[in-house]
């Protein structure tokens, strides 16, 4: 006497609605990470405890050896502005985000202000938390 019972399961299982709730939380991650790309120069900003990241357009960087780096590339001070003038957009109001190392004067940081100021360009100076 054979024994079968009628009701059949399916073994199989659908992965789609697995993969759909893992593309999503890809997304989500990805959308609320920091968008914050650290430097390469060996610049060691000082600290603050009221740091908050912003997006920044152009990076001004100044090493301790009083070397000016815009978006990472070396640019003699003389043609500092030059080179802000042409990155920084025309229409509206662009961001200069100042990585100054805590050993360099402040003249230096004022100087590199001021050419953003001219630029009309909001200045932040970047620092890391305490």
């Amino acid at each position: 006497m054979a024994l079968s019972s009628k009701n059949k399961v399916d073994p199989s299982f659908n992965m789609s609605s697995m993969t759909d709730m893992i593309f999503l939380l890809l997304v989500f991650f990805m959308l609320t990470s920091n968008f914050v790309t650290p430097s390469g120069l060996p610049i060691k900003v000082p600290t603050s405890k009221a740091s908050s990241k912003v997006m920044p357009k152009v990076n001004v960087g100044i090493t301790k050896d009083l070397k000016y780096y815009v978006n990472e590339v070396e640019v003699p001070y003389n043609f500092l502005e030059d080179e802000l003038k042409s990155i920084l957009p025309v229409k509206e109001e662009g961001v200069v985000v100042l990585q100054v190392d805590k050993d360099v004067p402040v003249q230096y940081l004022v100087n590199v202000a001021g050419i953003a100021a001219k630029l009309k360009a909001k200045v932040s100076i970047a620092t890391r938390p305490e």
